[in-house]
């Protein structure tokens, strides 16, 4: 029994600039100039293109990039578009798959006039999805299966917003902190109770998260940060105490310059400024001795995977993770090459084509 077709985004989901990118105002200029030459030229070759990059990654950008051929694709005739999807053909992974070094992750064959305007928007797509997607998957994996919220909104530019968001949930992201981040498929941002609102309520945590859950408590699980005062375990108590079951979580995100007050008497010992294990033991046992057993404790502040997993091999008691900026940082570059033109080999030195079973034609 076959494995039933995996669905891919339509390109409405996209909002795509259609117009500008068909006009090439987003991409390099030399392959406006060569689409320029080439028509003037009256010279169509078919060519082969292949997309790669040199990284062990997981594959993000690609419904993105099938949008961008789908609807960008083709020229411009006596002042109107002409659409060329129907003269391409496409094969491609999908969103979220695990890709090796060098292995072609999709293939377009046409006419090169159709769509030599629109590889640099095709490789920035591929480039910055797949980051993401990657970075987001290893923090999951060491994770152990916890959930990881992705927080790294307020670390770039906001229109990049949306096609991260969705390379988050590729990777294994539970949780998106903005609305922008899930819109592409129809969900909803999180978050918890913010420093700034305990602030605007004259640095009273307790009264802040009281008011936050008279009005959202029907609507999202409340989740508090309980580090405004630099004493996680008192404050963790009192909202705890304060909000009983309406309180889905605390969650610490203590300065790594500062050291909470609950492990003065301990210090000596360990390094122990941030969210350590030893300030969630802390945390934990004073909840459960309070009666607080189902409260969840998520940490945030400076985690990337290899900080993960040393808290879960630690056997630390976290409940979910909020990793930001670590999950846009590094590099995954992709590379287009024609391989092909007119049915025969072509391709620059040291390149060649390398076909790609798993990859599926895009109709």
């Amino acid at each position: 029994m076959s494995a039933p077709a995996r669905t891919r985004l339509a390109p409405e989901a996209f909002e795509l600039p259609v117009e500008r990118i068909r006009a090439g105002w987003f991409s390099d200029a030399y392959f406006n100039h060569a689409r320029d030459l080439l028509e003037w030229d009256g010279h169509h070759p078919r060519v082969l293109m292949q997309f790669f990059q040199r990284e062990r990654s997981v594959l993000g950008g690609v419904d993105e990039a099938i949008a961008i051929l789908r609807t960008c694709s083709g020229r411009r005739r006596d002042g109107a578009w002409r659409d060329a999807w129907p003269e391409l053909e496409v094969r491609a992974l999908h969103d979220g798959d695990e890709i090796e070094p060098w292995e072609t992750v999709m293939t377009v064959e046409g006419d090169y006039t159709l769509y030599a305007h629109l590889e640099t928007v095709l490789l920035g797509v591929l480039a910055r999805r797949t980051l993401v997607t990657r970075n987001v998957r290893e923090a999951v994996r060491a994770a152990g299966g916890k959930p990881v919220l992705y927080f790294a909104a307020r670390f770039d530019h906001w229109a990049a917003q949306p096609g991260d968001g969705w390379a988050a949930r590729s990777g294994g992201a539970s949780a998106v902190s903005t609305d922008a981040q899930a819109a592409w498929w129809g969900g909803r941002g999180v978050g918890t109770v913010p420093h700034a609102l305990i602030a605007a309520y004259g640095g009273d945590t307790v009264r802040a998260a009281t008011r936050f859950a008279d009005r959202f408590a029907d609507e999202l699980d409340v989740t508090v940060l309980v580090d405004f005062a630099n004493d996680s375990v008192a404050t963790a108590l009192a909202v705890a105490d304060a909000l009983g079951e309406r309180l889905w979580g605390v969650r610490l995100d203590t300065s790594d310059s500062l050291v909470d007050r609950s492990l003065w008497p301990d210090m000596g010992s360990f390094r122990p400024t941030g969210v350590v294990p030893e300030l969630v033991w802390k945390v934990r046992r004073a909840l459960d001795e309070a009666g607080h057993e189902r409260v969840r404790i998520v940490v945030s502040g400076g985690f990337t995977p290899e900080r993960i997993a040393a808290f879960e091999e630690s056997g630390t008691p976290v409940d979910a993770y909020g990793v930001g900026s670590v999950l846009i940082r590094g590099r995954n570059d992709f590379t287009a090459d024609v391989v092909r033109v007119n049915g025969r080999p072509c391709a620059k030195v040291g390149r060649r084509q390398r076909p790609n079973p798993r990859l599926t034609p895009v109709t």
